[in-house]
């Protein structure tokens, strides 16, 4: 039981680091694994996606096998983000200056 206890923490703690450093990513160096075309979903689902949560969204397009989008997010703030555009899972955000 102690065992089982300590894996899922442990699970816990890898998938927690793992989504707070993929936040904040380098533009030239984001990539997403490599996806066939037939199997990515349209970039105006993603933007009607976006929109829906509160984006303005300026522009959708593809960069190293992800979508990249440019615009306003939720918040309010201006934002860089990426894709995967077989999942729209959030790969990261480029970080604005200040």
């Amino acid at each position: 039981m102690k065992h089982t206890t300590i894996g899922l923490l442990a699970l816990a703690a890898t998938f927690f680091a793992g989504s707070a450093s993929a936040q904040f990513v380098n533009h030239d160096t984001v990539k997403c694994e490599g996806i066939a075309k037939e199997e990515m979903k349209p970039q105006m689902d993603l933007q009607r996606k976006l929109i829906g949560e509160g984006w303005k969204v300026r522009q959708v397009k593809t960069f190293n096998g992800c979508y990249e989008v440019y615009g306003f997010d939720e918040k309010g703030e201006r934002t860089e983000a990426f894709f995967n555009p077989k999942t729209f899972e959030k790969v990261g955000v480029v970080k604005q200056g200040s």
